[in-house]
């Protein structure tokens, strides 16, 4: 059969953490508020001049030196964003240019912190039907640009970056390496739960992030839960046979409570939220990453993605690595 396969991995954060004390000092809030619900302790800001389509083309170049692959036989990007460097064109087309690659299949995939997902699950059809052969997968952010720094509840939460993977189609067996199942779900009636309020059709403005945090919470946790169970079903596997989940990085709660749910041992959890915040679409590929360059996850390893964000939007992805 012909999988996707992931060959390599890179990330990029901007600058110098910002810590929770750092914030003290801007906006209404403690360090031992944020961390006991939260779990986040830091978080990447990026600075002026720092654009998302910097921090992808970082991620990028570090994933292609990790699978030592030169750019240019990359046939497909597909770039997953909230934050985009223009309303358009294409971030990824940005990232194609930079690399020197010019001439494949580049865009966008807006599904906020699912959008990683999302953009995986497209590029492994694309590669499967042959539609190309090799591709950068990337999620990434700027999100503190769109952020109310005088709410309290939300800006605390957040953090930029970007992650990238790369995927070759390879022949491979059954048990071989490989992305084997997704999942992608969507709910538009939970809009007024997560949003921007705004946007070009609408006010002609970029707006700022508005968030019901318990509702969404809720819903998180009842939806995650679900499409893992739901994955795992549609591959015969079971929760014992998988080595490592790579959750989205929203809330330490969050990743507690769909453990719990599935009877999975919280060692088996990837958590860098307490490192990152959530750094949305980033959130996923800068988690994998985290766990390859510190030896967690290694070749052979049965790795489940999973994330949920606005939209309602959920998804999750089962690779063996």
């Amino acid at each position: 059969m012909i999988r996707s396969v992931v060959c390599g991995s890179g990330s990029a954060l901007p600058g110098v953490p910002v810590t929770n004390a750092e914030l003290e000092k801007r906006v209404d809030t403690t360090d031992e508020w944020i961390v006991e619900r939260t779990g986040i302790r830091q978080r990447h800001i990026a600075a002026e001049g720092v654009t998302t389509s910097t921090l992808a083309i970082e991620a990028a170049q570090k994933a292609l030196a990790a699978a030592g692959m030169d750019a240019a036989s990359i046939d497909l990007i597909v770039l997953a964003t909230a934050t985009p460097d223009q309303t358009f064109p294409a971030t990824a087309t940005q990232v194609q240019d930079a690399l020197g690659c010019n001439g494949g299949i580049a865009f966008d995939i807006a599904a906020v912190c699912s959008g990683f997902l999302y953009a995986l699950a497209t590029a492994d059809s694309m590669l499967r039907t042959g539609l190309a052969k090799r591709a950068l997968v990337i999620g990434a952010e700027t999100f503190s640009r769109i952020l109310d720094w005088e709410d309290r509840t939300t800006c605390v939460l957040f953090g930029d970056g970007a992650g990238a993977m790369v995927l070759e189609a390879r022949e491979s067996s059954e048990g071989g390496p490989g992305i084997i199942a997704s999942k992608l779900h969507a709910d538009g009636a939970h809009n007024q739960l997560l949003y921007v309020d705004g946007g070009p059709s609408s006010t002609g403005t970029v707006g700022k992030l508005r968030m019901k945090g318990r509702e969404v919470f809720r819903h998180a946790v009842v939806n995650l839960a679900s499409v893992l169970e739901e994955t795992l079903a549609d591959t015969g596997y079971t929760a014992d046979d998988i080595d490592w989940v790579v959750p989205h990085q929203a809330n330490a709660r969050i990743l507690d409570a769909t453990a719990r749910k599935l009877g999975l041992p919280a060692e088996k959890v990837i958590v860098t939220v307490d490192r990152h915040a959530n750094t949305s679409a980033a959130s996923v590929p800068l988690a994998y990453d985290t766990a390859v360059l510190d030896g967690r996850i290694k070749p052979g390893d049965l790795v489940m993605f999973e994330a949920m964000g606005g939209g309602f939007t959920w998804g999750a992805s089962l690779i063996r690595i």
